[in-house]
């Protein structure tokens, strides 16, 4: 039985006596190999085939290898390259390093010391590659859908806004999406590779929610038997997103004025002021200038957060986008089911374009989600989705 391979590497080297060695205790420990003797041909194989790791080394007859891993790094950011060599000084392993290196061999190489390096380099690799599909599934999750032109505007309103660090306000009725708007400017932004922290300020109860935004120290309150960072902290270079902040207790309201105007704050019991960097983006499906009029919100806090708005139209005014969300959805649904992909009758789209959808999209979704499954022809037609509606007492 064939061995599985551990991964493909990439040796350049131009003594060909040192490559062969390299090779040879690579291929031993089921490696697959290929060699090249100088820059130019490492750099067309590379580009040519896809590698896990390259062993590069320093002196080549046409490029250096510093050359070398300049233009491996500009074609393959993410490939790990461990430099080699005899006549390498501190300067050069720390300029490869600064370039982009993974780590610096001494020639002759010791075997155990190659082998150990190439694991780790690996293991980074994979954990690197893991990581980018879990950002890569993440963003499929909180991905927008539309193509009507309400929904355009505000995709190219999230490209102008998002790579600055100006705090955003989204305003809609619930289910319209506010969130994926603020997930959008936060992975289009400079923040992107920090975490998206959120928290609903109208989930948490009025008398838990400072502690939750800005943290306490222990034997601040009862119950609190040890310290507890915020989200403020937490979210320390990243993004926060405070959804339904026309919840937000007077006094939390007051404290977070204070953070936007100065930077800072202090956690509960503590006189301590902590400065973070935090991009805010606040959502609501409130009037706010109707709560400010009522008196339960502050009319400085809102134009703090009011630097840029933007408002997500409910669904039932952009109906161009109801049969491609449907389509998403299906896909979506019928993927996860593991059942071939579902289609909608002419009748079933137009019967849908006509709902009211005082849910938005989180309505249709549901329902889609639900046909899915339960109508097992691959055809839904109007009267199933009916039969559905007619369930919830729709």
């Amino acid at each position: 039985m064939k061995t599985k391979s551990k991964g493909k590497i990439l040796v350049i080297d131009d003594e060909e006596k040192d490559r062969k060695a390299i090779a040879q205790i690579l291929l031993s420990e089921n490696f697959e190999v290929i060699e090249s003797e100088n820059g130019y041909d490492g750099i067309e194989k590379i580009k040519d085939n896809v590698f896990n790791l390259v062993l590069l080394d320093l002196v080549l007859p046409d490029l250096n290898g510093i050359e070398v891993l300049k233009e491996i790094i500009k074609e393959k950011p993410d490939l790990p390259v461990i430099m080699i060599s005899k006549y390498g000084t501190i300067k050069h392993a720390v300029l490869a390093t600064k370039i982009g290196a993974y780590d610096w061999l001494v020639k002759p190489v010791d075997q155990e010391t190659m082998l150990l390096t190439i694991r780790n380099a690996l293991e980074k690799e994979k954990l690197q590659r893991e990581l980018a599909l879990l950002k890569e599934e993440a963003l499929k999750k909180y991905q927008m859908i539309g193509v009507s032109e309400p929904i355009i505007k505000i995709f190219n309103l999230i490209e102008e806004i998002a790579r600055s660090d100006v705090t955003v306000l989204i305003t809609g009725e619930s289910g319209v999406g506010k969130e994926l708007v603020a997930r959008a400017i936060h992975n289009k932004s400079n923040r992107n590779d920090e975490p998206f922290i959120k928290i609903n300020c109208a989930a948490i109860p009025e008398n838990l929610i400072e502690s939750e935004l800005f943290g306490y120290e222990k034997g601040a309150f009862t119950g609190a038997v040890a310290q507890k960072k915020g989200k403020l902290e937490i979210a320390d270079k990243a993004t926060l997103f405070l959804d339904e902040i026309g919840d937000l207790s007077p006094s939390a309201q007051a404290k977070l004025l204070r953070f936007l105007q100065e930077g800072e704050f202090e956690r509960l019991g503590s006189t301590e002021t902590i400065k973070v960097n935090v991009r805010i983006i606040a959502a609501t499906n409130k009037n706010l200038l109707e709560e400010i009029e009522k008196r339960n919100f502050r009319a400085d806090l809102y134009y703090r957060l009011n630097v840029m708005s933007i408002f997500v139209p409910p669904l039932r005014e952009r109906k161009d986008d109801i049969l491609v969300l449907a389509d998403y959805f299906l896909d979506k649904y019928c993927a996860e089911d593991g059942v071939p992909k579902k289609i909608l009758t002419p009748p079933a789209i137009d019967f849908l374009k006509n709902l009211p959808w005082k849910g938005n999209v989180r309505e249709l979704e549901n329902l889609i989600a639900r046909a899915s499954i339960l109508v097992k022809s691959h055809e839904i037609k109007q009267n199933d989705l009916m039969k559905l509606l007619a369930s919830e007492g729709k």
